[in-house]
């Protein structure tokens, strides 16, 4: 019987719960009533299943009604004595209010309580095989309809194309505007457009395995939608001529806990920071390791945490160069003021070496106005490549435009980057059962330096400053359920985000907001609504413009783009 009693804990304490309050005011005994009978319907419904003995479900009912006698017995013993009466001579009896806030919140946590360690002890799975206790599925799946709308002052993109035929377009936010083909009469034409709206449908799926080694060891795997080269976005445009499309390792790691405060992760790990995704996307996964240290004080009030890591991003295969890498340490700590008030503060910094642009070593001006290789194993080293880069950025020619028609020049980028971030959030639950959730980053580019510039890109820049803006800044307001997970739950949320062209690679950070990558401010609106349970409907609409002019050469150069995103998220 005592075994029973502490796996059916649960179930003892709502029945325990329901009687014991059995006695409260009059208009409040049918939110007890339905407690009570929900309880017990469970417990039958355990009986019904084998998962529990009709004698073992009698005792569970009757130790409860025993601990509620007993509660009650106490309370009136230890209660002062009251000398109100009725008219009649009668005493009255009190009874404590509970509103109906508290009462929905009992109701929640028990049954999350009841529900979690059913599926934790397989509560109706006789015999169940030993390997569902170590193999955890799960997944999503998104369909999503997104309207994009340019802004009427875009800079068309043949102006790209022609700065860059004219060799005016030698430093750049935006390289690939002046991506370009040739026509019949070899005069090269834009191949994209930055002016034309566009609407498209995409779906987004992904499929997670943990398992559970041992209590020390745990392997993970994530297959997902995209593509090879994008490492933000996990989206599949509809509308391929019906053909299939690919899964994706967008996961593949293996953690270690050796001791309750150090964690270990080793593979294409989750972000392991502490962040937003006006650095990080939250699409990105990183691969390489990373470790981290986190502690509780005895009064759960505070707690310190330390995130180490080392990720490679692209090995070397020239010896002039070692291979491009990021390495990344946060420290910070999680403060509860309260019960109803959260905090959470960290500090990062984040080194990428050898990513930076240099004059290109592999080619040279043969004399005649031409550009020739005359080391091709060397040529495109210091290249920022078209498969890495989304915009933002300032970039220069490592080695300019070949007039004779070689698809030139390779772009490389302008500073190094070295950011220094603030991260903060705050959650107050004093609204329940809602929440208002505040999140703030500042970065600052540490590296951001025009002499380094200079030395690097060589006698062609030595009097030029490509200009940018090293530092950016994001706050964001939540206010509604803290996780919209079941019908009826609903959040909206706010955010504006000020972000200047170099102050973080913009490599892997959001692909939304203006389409993606840095140079860029604006606002995001959102409202996500709980359709039934793990199921929702989110919208959010997503306005932005550059900062900076996006061609150095052309001060009125902009783009801007507002974008709609309808999501039917499902998790499973």
């Amino acid at each position: 019987m005592m075994n029973s009693k502490m796996k059916f804990r649960p179930l003892l304490t709502a029945v325990s719960l329901a009687v014991a309050m059995g006695a409260a005011q009059a208009d409040e005994r049918e939110s007890l009533e339905t407690l009570k009978q929900t309880t017990l319907n469970l417990i039958d419904a355990l009986v019904q299943s084998g998962a529990l003995t009709r004698e073992k479900a009698d005792a569970l009912i009757a130790e409860a009604h025993r601990n509620a006698t007993q509660t009650s017995t106490a309370q009136t013993a230890g209660a002062p004595e009251k000398k109100d009466a009725t008219p009649d001579g009668r005493p009255v009896q009190r009874v404590p209010y509970i509103s109906e806030a508290a009462r929905a919140q009992i109701r929640n946590e028990i049954k999350e309580e009841v529900v979690s360690q059913a599926r934790l002890e397989k509560w109706g799975v006789p015999n169940a095989p030993s390997w569902t206790d170590r193999i955890r599925i799960d997944g999503d799946f998104r369909f999503r309809y997104q309207a994009e709308r340019a802004d009427k002052g875009n800079t068309d993109a043949q102006t790209y194309v022609n700065a860059e035929v004219s060799n005016n377009g030698r430093i750049t936010r935006a390289p690939d505007f002046s991506t370009s083909v040739l026509n019949s009469s070899s005069v090269p034409i834009a191949a994209n457009s930055t002016t034309d709206d566009r609407g498209r449908e995409r779906i987004r799926m992904r499929l997670g395995v943990t398992a559970k080694v041992s209590d020390e060891v745990g392997v993970g795997v994530r297959l997902a939608t995209g593509n090879a080269t994008e490492r933000v976005s996990t989206n599949q445009t509809l509308g391929q001529n019906f053909n299939k499309y690919q899964l994706f390792v967008d996961r593949a790691f293996v953690k270690a806990d050796p001791t309750e405060w150090l964690s270990i992760r080793a593979g294409r790990i989750p972000n392991p920071w502490f962040s937003t995704d006006m650095i990080w996307s939250e699409n990105l996964n990183f691969e390489g390791v990373s470790s981290t240290a986190s502690w509780m004080s005895e009064d759960r009030t505070w707690g310190p945490f330390a995130t180490v890591g080392w990720f490679p991003i692209k090995e070397s295969t020239v010896g002039l160069r070692g291979r491009k890498t990021l390495a990344g340490l946060q420290v910070g700590s999680l403060f509860q003021a309260s019960d109803r008030s959260k905090f959470k503060l960290g500090l990062a910094y984040y080194r990428y070496h050898n990513i930076e642009g240099a004059s290109d070593p592999g080619l040279a001006d043969d004399g005649a106005g031409n550009i020739v290789a005359v080391n091709p194993n060397l040529v495109g080293m210091y290249e920022y490549p078209s498969g890495l880069r989304q915009k933002g950025n300032t970039v220069f020619e490592t080695a300019p435009y070949d007039s004779t028609g070689r698809t030139l020049p390779y772009w490389g980028l302008a500073y190094e980057f070295a950011p220094l971030a603030l991260t903060a959030s705050a959650e107050f639950t004093h609204f329940s059962p809602y929440s208002l959730m505040v999140s703030a980053e500042y970065v600052y580019n540490t590296a951001f330096d025009v002499g380094s510039f200079r030395q690097r890109a060589g006698s062609a820049f030595a009097s030029v400053d490509p200009g940018g803006k090293r530092d950016g800044y994001q706050l964001r307001l939540t206010f509604g359920a803290a996780d919209v997970s079941e019908y009826g739950d609903w959040q909206v949320s706010t955010t504006y985000r000020h972000l200047g062209s170099d102050a973080v690679l913009d490599a892997f950070n959001d692909s939304d907001m203006g389409l993606g990558g840095t140079n860029l401010k604006g606002y995001i609106l959102g409202f996500n609504f709980g359709l039934s349970h793990n199921t929702a409907l989110a919208a959010r609409y997503l306005s932005s413009k550059t900062i900076d002019p996006t061609l150095n050469s052309l001060a009125t150069s902009s783009f801007g783009v507002n974008v709609l995103q309808v999501d039917l998220n499902v998790r499973f």
